[in-house]
């Protein structure tokens, strides 16, 4: 018998306490990324300035490596990430298998398709004046489960993913 599908409020909630682990992960490396980043950013010697366009697009690169292992990792094998193993939640394909590599890296890029869409959104919409209506196309891959047929994410979708409701360990 297959696991049922979870639901979407808490795979909502699972999604809420995934951002808050991403963004403590965001900040390690960043906070680790820095002498690399702004190497001349010493105490005292001169005020906070933006790095330059290669070492942020380089920043972004690092740490959107690093949440694709991450991800993929946790994915595959029958693991989960902690806020899944919190809500009792795993990833499986569509039989109900574990997921492949392959799978799991569909799913997280099928995940930036949403943030991907907004940057280019705001980038066109920004002249105008218009460039925060740009700001809810972030969530637009989990918006999705709204209009889905099985309430499943965009990313979930085109993975060939589902979210199930784990059983628990008797």
């Amino acid at each position: 018998m297959t696991d049922p599908l979870a639901g979407l409020p808490r795979r909502l909630a699972a999604l809420a306490y995934e951002a808050l682990l991403v963004t403590a992960v965001v900040f390690v490396i960043g906070f680790a990324m820095l002498p690399l980043v702004s190497p001349h950013a010493a105490p005292g010697r001169e005020p906070l300035s933006i790095p330059a366009l290669p070492a942020r697009a380089g920043l972004f690169f690092v740490v959107f490596g690093v949440l694709a292992a991450y991800f993929a990792w946790s994915w595959t094998g029958g693991r989960a990430t902690l806020a899944q193993k919190t809500w009792r939640l795993r990833v499986v394909d569509r039989r109900g298998a574990i997921v492949s590599t392959r799978q799991a890296l569909a799913r997280y890029l099928g995940a930036w398709i949403g943030p991907a869409i907004a940057v280019i959104a705001y980038l066109i919409l920004r002249p105008l004046g218009w460039g925060a209506h740009a700001t809810w196309l972030v969530a637009l891959g989990f918006l999705w489960a709204f209009i889905d047929r099985e309430r499943q994410f965009l990313h979930d979708r085109i993975a060939g993913t589902r979210l199930v409701t784990a059983a628990t360990a008797a």
